[in-house]
């Protein structure tokens, strides 16, 4: 079968011939019709993640068919009894086990969920990481209640796409902020009450003379303007955290924390349940995913060098068909 096969560090995924793979117990063989790109794929062949192998195919999302079903693939392997937190064995797909960069993949049977009826292969491929990610913290981890002020950090990425979209439709009042007025302007499109530059200066005096502050901020960020999100909650305010693109957080003072009786909440992917309750949410709202560009899997360099640039907004989807 073909497939994009990551061969060494610091390099781009090449399409090759790879030889199909064999179903073990309990595994099934999904045949792919479209995948997805995270960010986590470009990190891993930049050499920035851990416990990388040699040749690998990447790809933690992906929609096919399976057994005459149309699929979708939960990307978590072995998240564990405890609902609070994955297990030490907890994987995702596309390291250590080959992903869905090819033109099929084995994966263990409790990852088939049904894909969404109201989403073509392309849409429901963008779905399964951001939107796991985003349910969880902004649902289970934070608690989200309609009417709260929601700030959502990065607003172009899968994650926070996916926050604003089920913000919105669970009646939450939705503020971004982005490096980029053009993604400002989409994200309003989206249903978005208003965002602010977060490279212009004073910007978070602009949103909290703006908003006043925030019941409730999703961030995947951290690095230097953290301060300011602590700075922009709410007394009695959450902050969920599902990343750290920008890296530590530096002369981070606890005071405003304590005082301000923050709770500051760590998340990352989700439990099956979290994944079959966020399918479920997104068939009762027909939600469809944002979709920046659709690449045929025999370009997937070009894709990779989309996600590189970052100006996305929106999932770069690989299409089989």
């Amino acid at each position: 079968m073909k497939a994009l096969l990551l061969k060494e560090k610091n390099s781009i995924p090449s399409f090759s011939d790879v030889v199909t793979p064999f179903t073990g117990a309990d595994e099934t063989l999904v045949t792919l019709k479209a995948a997805s790109l995270n960010r986590r794929d470009l990190w891993i062949t930049k050499g920035l993640y851990p416990g990388i192998r040699y040749p690998i195919v990447l790809g933690s999302d992906g929609a096919g068919v399976c057994e005459g079903r149309e699929v979708v693939i939960q990307p978590g392997v072995d998240w564990g009894d405890d609902e609070r937190s994955q297990s030490s064995s907890y994987q995702i797909l596309g390291l250590p086990k080959d992903g869905t960069f090819a033109e099929s993949v084995v994966v263990n049977r409790n990852q088939i969920f049904p894909k969404p009826n109201h989403l073509s292969m392309e849409e429901a491929a963008a779905l399964p990481l951001a939107g796991l990610t985003a349910y969880r913290v902004l649902m289970e981890r934070c608690r989200a209640k309609s009417g709260e002020k929601l700030l959502v950090t990065g607003a172009g990425g899968g994650v926070a796409l996916c926050c604003i979209q089920f913000a919105i439709k669970a009646d939450l009042e939705v503020y971004v902020t982005s490096g980029s007025n053009e993604k400002i302007e989409k994200s309003l499109a989206l249903g978005v009450v208003g965002g602010v530059n977060y490279k212009s200066s004073g910007w978070t005096e602009k949103l909290k003379e703006r908003v006043g502050g925030f019941d409730l901020i999703i961030d995947g960020a951290g690095g230097a303007d953290f301060s300011n999100l602590v700075k922009l909650s709410n007394p009695g305010g959450r902050i969920g955290i599902y990343g750290g693109t920008n890296g530590a957080v530096p002369n981070f003072s606890p005071q405003p924390i304590f005082w301000k009786q923050l709770s500051i909440l760590g998340s990352t992917m989700g439990s099956p349940q979290d994944f079959a309750n966020m399918l479920d949410f997104v068939n009762k709202h027909k939600i469809v995913p944002v979709v920046d560009s659709i690449f045929r899997l025999e370009d997937g360099a070009k894709a990779f060098e989309r996600m590189n640039e970052g100006s996305q907004f929106g999932k770069i989807v690989l299409t089989m068909e």
